[in-house]
């Protein structure tokens, strides 16, 4: 009736082990796989981050995807993993703006095998974008004359190199921002011997006169007496009469007369002078000795007369000889003349004029407050002292400084020697002093001065000099660059047109445009306002300068520059000439310094130069480049506009 039960233990033991086995076997496999498959995605993000990262001008070319697989492979070891067929498959569909992968693995089973489980496959997804947050991005450019010349003969302008590399840079950062609302805003500091920032300061931060080194005409003095008419006449008259002459003569008749009394008898009486003929008129204008004006009018008359007479004549000869009387009339002719004089005085002016003479050259003070408010000034510093109108174009004199031998940035009292007013950064202007003030470059007006020197044997050479008013000079060669421009968000559009205005003339200021690059960028200086405007997502900002160049320092001396005519005016050297360079150089390092102590990132772009130690110096760590072809520019901004992006796992 009752079964024996006792043996049915076992096989159920046995089920039981191998359900435990499968449970506890389960759990670590899939304990193992889960902890291949964090490896495997913490790998597949770090791929695409390298990835993304080394994205160049080429996009998601060869070069970045095996930096994406050697970092992948860096993160994630199949051994330790127990993983086989491992897969990593970066790609994009954006040019590597956004680098996306697929990873995956067969992770290998220990318990499970027993179960006919031998693999566990696992896979992850992976993406990572270049993303940009708020920045401000400041451009200190150098546009000097060598920026108009090409690296190949009749090839581009290393200018329309930078225009591409610049287009090329916001085009970068533009993809970088897209979906998202980030700030970015620009800032531009095109400089040669000077920088355009007239527009952008308030007129009472300019001077209101300025001693430039200049030229002023010297006149001729000159008295002319003209004539400029006659004064009223006066009258008077005289007469006169020409020398009688005789018209004709010959018989009063026929008769013979025996004597003389008989004759004289039958004479008729001798006529007085009568008139003949009409009266004629002439006039005549002369000027007589005494410069008086006559005018003579004549009239002449014709007039005659009769004598009678008798003639004793005797015929024959001897015996037969006779004497008789026979009567005979002369007739005789004369003009009268009637003279009428009019006598007018000459009326003499004195005129007193000037003519331009010379010019002196020396040093003048002009009134700049119209020139300084873009309004036409008219100066007489043309050639033969003709007037010259100007009109300012925005370009400017520094303000006061020192010419010490170098200069230096510390973190307490700014750049020193603190006189050099030029150096200061962030300070504002004050009302009463002048030398905290700055001036507008006026190039129509600036000359400089030479004198001749003698070295002999009829040799010598032109030397500047700063003394006396020589009577040689020239004028003094100026460079205005394209205006300056303030942080601003820019469309593509205005962003291009900026970069196409851009013009290259002059020499080579480093120190000028930095530290105009530095004024903009400033958060404590007079762009504060600008600089520290909060943007709509309330976001921290990320500021940075590209410094970019293509030579090294080369001030003049006798070019009317941001220090106005150096050898002359020695703002900067004691003599206008010695140390010029190492001077402005040194001012260039100071100003480097205190741009990096303000948080600002300096990068630097030594383009087709070398990358001197005072550039390199001037960059902030691993900030600097050398480009020495459009391609090699054009690389240099894209890397900074990685750096200036985000980098983020997008999922």
């Amino acid at each position: 009736m009752f079964q024996d039960e006792a043996g049915s233990f076992l096989p159920m033991a046995a089920v039981g082990f191998l359900v435990l086995a499968a449970i506890v076997g389960g759990g670590v496999d899939l304990s193992r796989a889960h902890k291949a498959e964090n490896r495997l995605q913490a790998a597949c993000d770090a791929g695409v981050l390298a990835g993304r990262r080394a994205v160049g001008v080429n996009g998601f070319d060869e070069v970045a995807q095996d930096e994406a697989a050697a970092f992948f492979a860096n993160n994630f070891n199949p051994d330790r993993q127990g993983a086989t067929d491992t897969v990593f498959e970066p790609n994009t569909d954006d040019n590597g703006n956004t680098i996306v992968a697929t990873a995956s693995a067969d992770v290998q089973t220990t318990i499970m095998a027993i179960f006919g489980f031998d693999i566990i496959p696992v896979s992850v997804t992976c993406s990572a974008s270049m993303g940009v947050g708020n920045s401000d991005v400041t451009m200190v450019l150098d546009s000097t004359g060598s920026m108009d010349w090409s690296l190949d003969y009749g090839g581009p302008s290393k200018l329309s190199m930078l225009q591409d590399a610049m287009k090329a840079f916001y085009d970068t950062v533009e993809e970088s921002t897209a979906g998202g609302n980030a700030r970015i805003r620009y800032a531009f500091v095109p400089y040669s011997s000077t920088v355009n920032v007239g527009r952008l300061l308030s007129p009472s931060y300019l001077v209101e006169s300025r001693t430039i080194q200049s030229r002023e005409p010297v006149y001729e003095t000159i008295t002319v007496e003209e004539f400029a008419g006659w004064e009223d006449s006066v009258s008077s008259s005289a007469s006169g009469e020409s020398n009688e002459w005789v018209d004709d003569e010959g018989d009063v008749n026929g008769n013979e007369y025996n004597s003389r009394n008989e004759c004289t008898a039958d004479l008729p009486s001798n006529t007085g002078w009568s008139n003949v003929g009409n009266t004629s008129s002439d006039t005549e204008t002369t000027i007589n000795a005494q410069g008086q004006q006559v005018v003579t009018t004549t009239q002449t008359q014709r007039q005659q007369r009769t004598e009678y007479t008798c003639v004793q004549e005797r015929r024959g000869r001897g015996r037969w000889s006779r004497t008789y009387y026979s009567a005979r009339y002369t007739r005789y002719e004369r003009d009268t003349f009637d003279y009428a004089f009019e006598t007018s005085d000459p009326i003499m002016v004195t005129t007193t004029t000037t003519e331009f003479d010379h010019y002196v050259y020396r040093p003048v003070t002009y009134d700049v407050s119209s020139y300084k408010a873009f309004s036409s000034v008219t100066t007489t510093t043309g050639d033969d002292g003709d007037d010259v109108t100007s009109l300012w174009d925005g370009c400017i004199e520094e303000r006061n400084t020192t010419p010490a031998a170098s200069f230096a940035y510390d973190s307490m009292v700014g750049i020193t020697p603190v006189s050099a007013n030029d150096l200061d950064i962030d300070s504002a202007t004050v009302s009463s002093d002048d030398d905290t003030k700055w001036a507008p470059l006026w190039p129509e007006v600036a000359y400089y001065r030479t004198s001749f020197v003698s070295t002999g044997r009829g040799r010598g050479r032109y030397d500047l000099s700063n003394n006396g008013d020589s009577l040689t000079g020239g004028q003094a060669p100026s460079f205005c660059p394209q205006r300056s421009q303030t942080l601003t968000e820019m469309s593509e559009s205005a962003f291009d047109a900026y970069a196409d205005s851009l013009r290259a003339e002059g020499n080579t200021y480093h120190d000028i445009g930095l530290l105009w690059g530095a004024r903009l960028s400033s958060p404590t200086g007079i762009f504060a306002d600008n600089v520290n405007a909060s943007p709509s997502n309330g976001g921290n900002v990320s500021r940075h300068m590209i410094f970019m160049t293509d030579g090294q320092m080369q001030p003049s001396n006798a070019i009317q520059s941001a220090y106005g005519v150096e050898f002359h005016d020695r703002r900067v050297t004691a003599n206008g000439v010695n140390l010029q360079t190492e001077r402005h150089t040194s001012r260039f390092l100071a100003i480097c310094d205190a741009v990096k102590a303000r948080g600002i990132r300096l990068w630097v772009i030594a383009f087709a130069t070398g990358l001197t130690d005072d550039l390199e110096a001037c960059s902030s760590e691993n900030s600097a480049f050398t480009a020495e072809d459009a391609d090699e520019l054009n690389e240099a901004f894209q890397e900074i506009a990685n750096e200036v992006g985000e980098l983020r796992i997008v999922q």
